[in-house]
C-alpha cells in the first residue's frame, strides 16, 4: 500500500515549509512530490484520522503582532499529495511545538513551548480551525516552577478513552492531568493535578500503550524514559521506573527528542540527539516495565524526530542537523531496526506523518 510522507521543518536555511513523498510501504521506494506547502517553522505535524487533513504548529513568536504561534490547517489531495492551506490561527502562545488530535478527530490541542500553556481548537467539517475551545496557562495552573523556574509545555496527549488529557511540562518536571470533555473540547483541573518527574529531568514527549494502561514519557534533560502506569478511570499515573536512554560509555552531550510505542505494544523507541541513535526497549506484557536492547544509530547528526509507518516495518528518523531523513527497517518480532539504503534529502527535518494515499 501507498501513504504520503509529510515532513515538517524549520524554514529560512534552504527549507520553505512541508515537504511530500509517496511511499511504497512494500518496497520501502518512494516518489518525490517536493513541496506540498510553503508554511513558516512547521515543526510538528498532526494527520486526521480520516486521512483527509493534516495540521501544523508554526512554530514561532510573533503572530500578526500577538505574542504567539499560528496553528495551520490543510487539506490534503487525494491524487497529487499537496496541501492546501484551509484555515490558520493564533496559537494563543509562543513557539508552538507540538499538537495532537482527540481520539474523535474532533479537536487539536496545541502544546505553546515558550508561552508556557495548552489550548485546544475544535476542527470544522472542512478541516478549518474554529475558535479556541479551551486554554491553560501553566503558570497558573501549576503549583511550582522545576528546574528552568518556568513553564515550557512541550506536548499534549488525551487518553485512549478520550476522557483525559495529559501534558508534558518540561520547565516544571510535571505531567499536568486534565479531564477532557470530548462533547464541548474543555480542559478542566483535575485531582491529583500533576505526576512529577525528578527535578532536572525535563519531560518532553510522551506515548500512551496501545491498552492504555502505560503511559511512557521521554525526558529531555537528563536523558532517561519514565514508564508509568496509567488507571484510566481516575486518570492518574504511577511511576514504575525510569532508565537512561544512552548507553553507559558514552559522556558527551545528549538529549532525547522523540517517543514512540509499536503498534503492537511490544517494543519502546526513543531517539537520542547527540548520540544520534534510537534507543529500543522491549515492554513487559504484564508490568509495562522496560528492558534496554540496543541503540541503533540514525545515519545523520539529532534526530529530533522520528516515525513508525502505518505497516509498522518502517522507521522514518528526521536528522534535523545533517538534513536527511533516513529510513530504518523494523523487525517487528524482535523490535529491531537495521538501516536501509533510502535516505530523504530535506533541510532540517523536523517532523515525520503519514496519511493514506487513496
Amino acid at each position: 500500500m501507498d501513504y504520503f510522507v509529510y515532513i515538517g521543518t524549520y524554514t529560512g536555511s534552504g527549507s520553505e515549509g512541508i515537504y511530500g513523498y509517496r511511499f511504497d510501504a512494500i518496497t520501502g521506494n518512494f516518489k518525490r512530490i517536493g513541496l506540498a506547502a510553503e508554511a513558516e517553522n512547521p515543526s510538528f505535524l498532526a494527520v486526521h484520522p480520516n486521512g483527509k487533513f493534516l495540521y501544523a504548529v508554526n512554530e514561532i513568536a510573533d503572530f500578526k503582532g500577538q505574542s504567539s504561534g499560528s496553528v495551520s490547517a490543510f487539506a490534503i489531495d487525494p491524487d497529487s499529495g499537496e496541501l492546501k492551506l484551509v484555515g490558520k490561527t493564533a496559537s494563543l502562545g509562543a513557539m508552538p511545538a507540538y499538537i495532537s488530535l482527540d481520539q474523535r478527530g474532533r479537536y487539536a490541542l496545541v502544546a505553546n513551548y515558550q508561552g508556557g500553556s495548552v489550548a485546544v481548537f475544535p476542527l470544522a467539517e472542512s478541516g478549518d480551525l474554529l475558535a479556541p475551545s479551551a486554554f491553560v496557562d501553566h503558570s497558573e495552573a501549576s503549583r511550582k516552577a522545576g528546574s528552568q523556574k518556568s513553564s515550557h509545555a512541550h506536548a499534549i496527549r488525551v487518553s485512549k478513552d478520550n476522557q483525559f488529557a495529559i501534558a508534558a511540562d518540561l520547565g516544571l518536571d510535571q505531567l499536568l492531568v486534565y479531564r477532557f470533555d470530548e462533547a464541548r473540547g474543555l480542559l478542566s483541573p483535575h485531582q491529583p493535578a500533576a505526576a512529577e518527574l525528578k527535578p532536572g529531568a525535563g519531560p518532553r514527549h510522551l506515548s500512551f500503550h496501545p491498552n492504555g494502561k502505560w503511559l511512557y514519557v521521554a525526558n529531555e534533560l537528563d536523558s532517561s524514559v519514565t514508564a508509568f502506569s496509567y488507571q484510566a478511570e481516575a486518570g492518574s499515573l504511577h511511576d514504575l521506573e525510569t532508565m537512561s536512554t544512552l548507553p553507559g560509555s558514552f559522556a558527551g552531550g545528549n538529549s532525547p527528542g522523540e517517543i514512540l510505542v509499536d503498534q503492537k505494544g511490544r517494543f519502546l523507541y526513543v531517539s537520542n540527539r547527540g548520540h544520534d541513535s534510537i534507543a529500543v526497549f522491549a515492554i513487559d506484557s504484564g508490568t509495562g516495565r522496560l528492558t534496554a536492547i540496543e541503540q541503533v544509530p540514525t545515519g545523520g547528526r539529532t534526530p529530533r524526530n522520528f516515525a513508525l509507518d502505518p505497516t509498522g516495518n518502517w522507521v522514518f528518523a528526521a536528522n534535523q542537523d545533517s538534513n536527511q531523513v533516513v529510513l530504518l527497517a523494523l523487525d517487528q518480532e524482535r523490535g529491531r531496526l537495521t538501516p536501509s539504503l533510502n535516505t530523504l534529502e530535506v533541510s532540517s527535518p523536523v517532523c515525520v506523518a503519514f496519511a493514506p494515499a487513496f
